[in-house]
């Protein structure tokens, strides 16, 4: 069974977008919808993810080989590759395999690195509710506003909630799994090839996932890569300044 999607817009170029971890598709449909004005933009689920399927490994080699069976199953030869976080260590990750597939690449706040795990206080509050005693959104939102008190992030992480059945809510995304392979989440790419067509860097003003010490380890790999930075936004740039965001990523693809 191959990743969930949604297809926008008819254009002769293709754009596909991979959201990051612990989102989904839903994440950028506002956005999908503008691209889809422009290109033929598919947004996709990643596996463990969104209404995609869920599986016992996580890592980019597996998502990379998702991609890949997604863009033979639509019979889609070439197209630009937008991934934002853990989607945009997907992409690069498939550009060193399978670079004859991309016409251009947006890789939104994430650098080809090691992160050490950061992740362990929102695991932490996900894996805090109890979907057995708490029955409502504002009961699971109490909860996580326990240990997160960023709205922000609350916010985001409510978006995963989906309604199992009649009585009982749940995650949309596959907690066990991705709690027990986060170190997988921070991985560097795997191989030592080079993608050499034109790639954008998207940074957040506030945000440290890319910052000037990188700069040497991304052209060792893309030696083609642009940068550009959002104004008043941290990690997730697309939702805090969506105007600017598209602007400058649509400026790059034309």
């Amino acid at each position: 069974m191959g990743l969930n999607f949604k297809k926008y817009g008819e254009g002769e170029v293709v754009l596909v977008i991979l959201h990051g971890l612990f989102g989904s598709l839903d994440n950028w449909q506002s956005l999908g919808k503008q691209f889809g004005e422009h290109f033929t933009t598919y947004v996709l689920d990643q596996r463990n993810h969104g209404r995609s399927p869920h599986f016992d490994k996580h890592n980019y080699k597996t998502m990379a080989a998702d991609l890949l069976q997604f863009l033979e199953s639509e019979n889609i030869e070439e197209a630009h590759l937008l991934g934002h976080s853990m989607g945009g260590k997907t992409v690069m990750q498939f550009s060193i395999e399978n670079p004859q597939f991309i016409k251009k690449m947006v890789v939104v706040d994430i650098a080809p690195k090691y992160y050490a795990p950061h992740h362990q206080n929102i695991i932490a509050a996900l894996e805090s509710v109890n979907f057995e005693t708490i029955t409502n959104r504002k009961e699971v939102q109490a909860k996580i506003e326990e240990s997160i008190q960023e709205p922000g992030i609350v916010q985001f992480l409510m978006k995963g909630i989906t309604r199992k059945d009649k009585e009982t809510l749940g995650w949309k995304f596959n907690l066990k799994v991705l709690s027990a392979q986060i170190e997988n989440i921070g991985e560097a790419l795997e191989g030592f090839a080079y993608f050499t067509n034109p790639t954008l860097f998207v940074r957040g003003e506030n945000s440290n996932y890319i910052t000037e010490d990188d700069i040497d380890v991304i052209e060792d790999i893309f030696p083609m890569a642009q940068y550009t930075t959002i104004d008043d936004a941290g990690h997730w740039l697309h939702a805090e300044n969506p105007v600017q965001f598209f602007d400058k990523v649509m400026n790059f693809l034309k």
